[in-house]
C-alpha cells in the first residue's frame, strides 16, 4: 500500500520527536511492505516566522491532499509571554482544525504495567485504567465571539454549540463505545450552562439507537475528581471543547507521563495524529524529549487512518519492550540509571522492529 501523509513537525520538540516517529514508521512500513511519502509543512511559530501565519494556505493544501496527518507541537515562549501579540502559534492550531473540519479529539488513557509505580496515583487506583475522551473541538467558548468593552475593563467569550455539532461528535462516542465495553459518559455542567442542557437532551435523544451501550451523565466537577479516584470505572468519555481540554491533561498524569500518551483528531476530510504533550521550548535541540507519544500517534494512524491493526500492534510492542528494558529518556529513567537520547530511543525501536 502506498500513503501520503503530511508532515507538521512544528516547534520546540516537535521536529526532534517527529523525526523519530517517522524512522519507526518507514521501519514498519518496510517490514509490511507499504510505501510513505511524507510531505514536511510549516505551522505555529516556525511558520509566523518565515510567513507571517501560524498556519499557511501552502500548509493547509498539503494537508487536504494527505491521507493522514503527523503533527508534533507548537508553542514558543516569545509568543506565549506576549498576551498583546496580535498573531500566535495556537491561532494556526485552531484554524487547521476549523479548516480541516478535525471535530473529534480522541485521547486515549491507559497504563504501562511496567511504569505503573511512576504515576502519581497509586497503583491500586489505576491498574486496569483503559479509557478514552473524546473531546469537540471546533465549537464552543475557544470559537466563540470573543472582546472587551467597556474601555477594556469587561472581557467576554461566548459558548455556542449547535445540536449537529453535539450529534456529530456524540455518534463517534457511541460507535467507539460498541467496540470496547460498551459504556458512554457524557461529561457536561447541565446544571447551569444551557449548552450543556441542549448537550444532555441531544445525547439523551440518540439512546435509542445504540441499546447496547449504558449511558451516564455526569458535571464535569463530578468527573475531575473521580478521574484521580476510579479512573478505571470510565470507558468512553464524551464532552465539550474546554471541559475535554481540561480533562483530558488532568487524565494524562495517570500513566506517569505526558510524553507516553497519543492521540488523534478526526475530520470531514482528513485526520491529524499527534503526542499531547507541548513544544516544551526548554528542551529544543538537547536530544533529550520523550519520543514514544508521537509514536504511538503514529501507531494510531496505521490503525485507524489506513486499518492497518498488524502494523500498529508491532509498533506497540515494541514500545512496550523499550520500557520494559530500560530504553527510556530522561523523563522515566530511574535514578542512577541510563538516559537514553531521543534518538537512540528511536534507533532502538527501528533495530527491534
Amino acid at each position: 500500500m502506498k500513503f501520503n501523509i503530511a508532515l507538521l513537525a512544528g516547534d520546540g520538540i516537535g521536529p526532534e520527536v517527529i523525526n523519530e516517529a517517522v524512522k519507526v514508521s518507514d521501519a514498519i512500513a518496510k517490514k509490511f511492505n507499504h510505501e510513505i511519502t511524507w510531505t514536511p509543512a510549516l505551522t505555529g511559530a516556525c511558520a509566523i516566522d518565515a510567513v507571517g501565519v501560524p498556519y499557511p494556505d501552502e500548509t493547509h493544501e498539503v494537508c487536504m491532499k494527505a491521507d493522514a496527518v503527523l503533527f508534533g507541537a507548537i508553542g514558543h515562549p516569545k509568543y506565549d509571554n506576549d498576551p498583546s501579540a496580535p498573531v500566535r502559534p495556537e491561532q494556526g492550531l485552531l484554524l487547521m482544525r476549523k479548516k480541516l473540519g478535525l471535530f473529534a479529539n480522541v485521547r486515549p488513557t491507559f497504563t504501562f504495567p511496567s511504569l505503573i509505580d511512576n504515576s502519581p496515583l497509586k497503583r491500586e487506583r489505576i491498574e486496569g485504567t483503559d479509557l478514552v475522551f473524546l473531546r469537540e473541538l471546533t465549537g464552543g467558548i475557544y470559537f466563540g465571539e470573543k472582546g472587551r468593552k467597556d474601555n477594556g475593563d469587561t472581557a467576554f467569550d461566548n459558548c455556542v454549540y449547535t445540536r449537529a455539532e453535539v450529534q456529530r461528535l456524540a455518534k463517534k462516542g457511541f460507535e467507539l463505545a460498541m467496540t470496547r465495553n460498551k459504556k458512554l459518559c457524557c461529561v457536561d455542567k447541565a446544571n447551569v450552562l444551557e449548552t450543556s442542557r441542549l448537550w444532555r437532551e441531544t445525547v439523551q435523544a440518540m439512546e435509542k439507537d445504540y441499546p447496547e451501550v449504558t449511558v451516564s451523565y455526569e458535571f464535569v466537577d463530578a468527573v475531575a475528581m473521580r478521574l484521580v479516584q476510579w479512573p478505571n470505572s470510565y470507558d468512553v468519555l464524551i464532552t465539550e471543547n474546554l471541559f475535554g481540554d481540561i480533562l483530558t491533561d488532568e487524565a494524562s498524569v495517570i500513566s506517569g507521563s505526558m510524553g507516553l500518551m497519543p492521540s488523534a483528531s478526526v475530520g470531514e476530510h482528513t485526520s491529524l495524529y499527534e503526542p499531547i504533550h507541548g513544544s516544551y521550548p526548554q528542551a529544543t535541540g538537547l536530544n533529550i524529549a520523550n519520543p514514544l507519544a508521537t509514536i504511538l500517534s503514529a501507531a494510531m494512524m496505521f490503525e485507524d487512518a489506513f486499518g492497518l491493526k498488524a502494523e500498529a500492534d508491532a509498533i506497540r510492542a515494541v514500545v512496550n519492550k523499550s520500557l520494559e528494558q530500560g530504553v527510556v529518556t530522561e523523563d522515566l529513567a530511574p535514578k542512577g540509571s541510563k538516559a537514553y537520547k531521543t534518538s537512540e530511543v528511536g534507533d532502538w525501536l527501528v533495530a527491534n522492529l
